[in-house]
Formats: structure tokens, C-alpha cells, sequence
């Protein structure tokens, strides 16, 4: 179990001033990221690494997200205290640990095993209570929907199905869709039962999604 000095939290302090220097805006946001200790996800050796402004791998060929990505996805999704979330793609655990700082209804779902249960001891050692699921998640978890907001951490070929019909009514899908090179971040919002809007935002590049409705279908 690592500790918080007061040193990582000045650098988390540094970290937020640059995120509102790139433009994200959401204090909620913002107020999370500086909270979340990022180097707890690190081996001791990578500290210095946590709060630069860059992805860094975390083995099984997957990454923690460059702050400014998990920054740009949370403020997409207009987060609410109450809000139910769905995670699909736990990871490192980062993404899930900024969305509890918001709301405690978050459902997390993990494609990959070893991560799935790193994830699950993290969460474990530090106290935190998110629902944790291993499975497909490009099929998202349809016994717990609907969910009030959707956040998709790894790129799909398309937006699934299954995902948009698991939104509540006003509830927003945020998801990179493109090819295997770079995607580009798309917030779905469900109006009516069979009515969505979509927007278009700025191109990332994010591992796949893997799954029936992803890349192994």
C-alpha cells in the first residue's frame, strides 16, 4: 500500500492546472483528478511518471490513459452526483476511481482477466466499492441497465448495439469508434426510446475493444 505525500499532491495540483490550460472546464472533473492519488497505480520505480501527461503501460498490453484523455471522456458525460455509471474497460482502475469521486453508482466491467483481478485488489486494499464485473463489455451489463451514463475506454469498430439500448432515457454513451490507428470520441445521447443524437469531438488512439460487439466479433 503506497502513501499520498505532500508532494504528489502538489504535483496532481500541477497536473490539474495543465488539464485546465488544454481546456477541459468541469470542476467535478477537475476536483477528482487532483484528489485520486495516480501514482498508487505505478510500480514505486515509475513515480515520477504518474502526473505527466501521457499514457504508461500497465502490462497485458494495456495502458492508463494520458490524464487528459480520462479528463476529456468524464466531461463528456456531464457527470451528476447521482448518476449511474457503466465503465466498459476497468483497466489500472484510474478511470473508475475519477468517476467514484462523483458518484458512488459506478458498474466497471474487464475483458482481461489478470487486469480484472489487479483491479479488484486495488480496490480491495484501498477501500473503494465499485461493482466490479469480469465479461464482455462491449455488451455491457443489460441485468443492471438502465445507466444514466456509459463511458467506453477502449476503441470500438462501431457503437454498439447493445450499449445504446442499455442508456437511460437522456443518458449519454461517451466512446471512441474508428479503426485500430485512431479513433474519434463520439457522445451518444439517447432522447427517446428509439431516438439518439450524436456528436462528433477530436481524434484519440485507444487499445481495442475486445468482445462480441467490438473487435472479436
Amino acid at each position: 500500500m503506497q502513501t499520498d505525500l505532500y508532494k504528489h499532491k502538489g504535483m496532481r495540483r500541477a497536473l490539474v492546472k495543465q488539464l485546465r490550460d488544454k481546456g477541459i472546464r468541469d470542476e467535478r472533473v477537475l476536483a477528482a483528478i487532483e484528489t485520486v492519488p495516480r501514482h498508487f497505480f505505478f510500480e514505486k520505480a515509475f513515480v515520477e511518471q504518474a502526473y505527466k501527461d501521457k499514457a504508461f503501460p500497465i502490462g497485458e498490453g494495456q495502458t492508463i490513459s494520458q490524464p487528459y484523455t480520462v479528463a476529456f471522456q468524464s466531461e463528456l458525460l456531464r457527470l451528476q452526483p447521482n448518476d449511474k455509471v457503466l465503465e466498459i474497460g476497468t483497466g489500472s482502475g484510474y478511470q473508475c476511481c475519477v468517476l467514484l469521486q462523483i458518484t458512488p453508482n459506478v458498474y466497471t466491467i474487464e475483458y482481461n482477466r489478470p487486469l480484472y483481478e489487479k483491479a479488484v485488489l486495488f480496490f480491495r486494499t484501498y477501500g473503494l466499492t465499485p461493482n466490479t464485473f469480469h465479461g464482455d463489455g462491449s455488451e455491457g451489463l443489460p441485468r443492471y441497465a438502465p445507466f444514466d451514463k456509459i463511458i467506453v475506454t477502449a476503441g470500438a469498430p462501431t457503437v454498439p448495439k447493445s450499449l445504446m439500448k442499455q442508456l437511460s432515457i437522456g443518458g449519454i454513451l461517451v466512446i471512441p469508434v474508428g479503426d485500430d490507428k485512431t479513433q474519434k470520441m463520439l457522445r451518444i445521447t439517447r432522447v427517446e426510446e428509439e431516438e439518439f443524437t450524436k456528436e462528433e469531438f477530436t481524434e484519440f488512439k485507444f487499445v481495442p475493444l475486445l468482445g462480441k460487439e467490438g473487435w472479436n466479433s
